[in-house]
């Protein structure tokens, strides 16, 4: 009993510890991403349409293969019949067992079964860019909402601050009231701040449980109560992307980005489709081969007495029947298209179309392309503005703060004021790391066209 309650223990312990690593388990941004390309139900989605066109490249490859087929039957004949063995008519009960085997293959179908394969090939190849190009946009999304999750923390922080900050004074202002120094109006407004400065805490406390919802959801985590990400220290440090030319690091997004590679793989696509649709007007050569024998288990006549009545034996053994009863039967068909409904011409038609709108949509895709890697430097650049700017208002008003606590606490500024200077300074912290975590991901972003990782800091 010692024992069993030992290790009914240990177990408990167990236990417990795990649950309590899971519920403290912080979530890096490398963690997230991994998780959510593992878990995402696009990229499972996306995976699925991998899967098919393998199914797809298989099929190809199966119509090279001949086609191999046997059959085999058996029948009971009652009253006159023929006997398929004899040819006469008889008044008996007869059984037949037939059996065949059929084989045929293609020789020649203008190259239609080369060409399905190679664009079956084509096809996989694609929905594998398609697919890394749905775990980037994952990725990015990730990231975003994880870069989200830390500006509301930090903010969160600041408006805790600004709250404990007021509460202080309002607390001094509450003495100096009791002591006939400062009139009780100037009371009344440091506790409208206070009231004031809860309201922004619940709204930030509210933003990041929002934010945290957002993160968990994007990664299929149903325990989202729990979840919460690690505090990562994020620099706004200047890139060495940014520090390439625009043009630099669009030929390097060419190169890279799936995007243009899902465009030109959909082209080669559909020249295969045309070329396929192209077959259709040449010959076709088939193969075949048939084996086909049957075997009887009625009595056959074998001869006739005096009288001319039949004389009947027994039927033969199965295997000697079934030797005796044996055919072959092989050749070669051709056939020539010559007239079909214009079907064959209207599906050339439709291809050739298509591989145009593939043309355009590959020349689309190159300017979608180099519009968004442009679009994305100058966002990048308008964010750095952005921060730099608030930045500097933020030094600015420190400095105008720090000079309204010291005419506060002299008696040169009522309350009011000093709370006007309070809030613009709070402000300026949460633009600051706002403008802060904008421009990391805006960053984060050129540097995803330029072959960084979303994860690499």
């Amino acid at each position: 009993m010692k024992k069993v309650s030992v290790k009914l223990i240990l177990v408990l312990v167990c236990f417990v510890g795990f649950s309590a690593f899971a519920q403290n388990k912080k979530w890096t941004l490398q963690e997230c991403v991994d998780y959510a390309i593992k878990n995402n139900i696009s990229i499972k989605q996306s995976e699925l349409d991998l899967e098919t066109t393998k199914i797809g490249k298989n099929a190809a490859l199966g119509s090279f293969l001949p086609n191999l087929n046997a059959n085999a039957s058996h029948s009971w004949n009652i009253g006159l019949n023929q006997n398929i063995t004899t040819g006469l008519l008889e008044n008996q009960t007869t059984q037949f067992t037939s059996a065949g085997l059929n084989s045929n293959i293609t020789i020649y179908n203008g190259l239609q079964n080369q060409n399905k394969l190679r664009r079956a090939n084509l096809s996989v190849i694609a929905a594998q860019y398609q697919l890394a190009k749905m775990k980037d946009d994952i990725s990015l999304n990730v990231a975003n909402a994880f870069l989200q999750i830390l500006f509301n923390k930090e903010n969160l922080k600041v408006q805790k601050e600004q709250l404990a900050n007021d509460e202080k004074q309002q607390n001094k202002s509450e003495e100096l009231v009791a002591a006939g120094v400062v009139a009780r109006g100037d009371l009344l407004d440091v506790k409208a701040t206070v009231a004031l400065d809860k309201q922004k805490v619940i709204t930030a406390e509210n933003n990041l449980f929002l934010s945290n919802l957002s993160l968990a959801q994007l990664l299929q985590i149903e325990d989202f109560q729990t979840f919460e990400i690690a505090d990562q220290d994020y620099q706004a440090a200047t890139s060495a992307t940014m520090l390439e030319k625009p043009e630099t690091i669009v030929e390097k997004a060419k190169q890279d980005r799936v995007e243009l590679k899902i465009a030109r793989a959909n082209l080669e696509v559909a020249k295969k489709d045309v070329k396929i649709a192209k077959g259709a007007f040449q010959p076709s050569l088939m193969g075949f081969y048939s084996f086909s024998s049957r075997v009887s288990y009625a009595d056959r006549i074998v001869g006739f007495d005096a009288s001319g009545a039949p004389i009947l034996s027994g039927p033969l053994p199965f295997f000697d029947q079934f030797s005796n009863n044996k055919g072959h039967n092989f050749g070669v068909q051709l056939n020539i298209p010559i007239l079909n409904g214009f079907s064959a011409k209207n599906n050339l038609d439709r291809n050739k179309i298509a591989l145009d709108r593939s043309k355009i949509n590959e020349k689309q895709a190159v300017l979608d392309l180099e519009r968004n890697v442009y679009t994305a430097i100058t966002n990048a650049k308008s964010a750095l503005n952005a921060y730099e700017a608030a930045t500097a208002a933020f030094e600015a008003r420190k400095e105008a703060f720090n000079y309204a606590k010291e005419k506060f606490a002299v008696g040169m500024m009522n309350s009011f004021d000093y709370t006007q200077s309070q809030t613009l300074f709070t402000n300026a912290q949460s633009e600051v790391l706002r403008t802060k975590y904008d421009y990391i991901f805006k960053v984060k972003i050129v540097e995803f066209y330029f072959g960084i990782p979303i994860t690499e800091k």
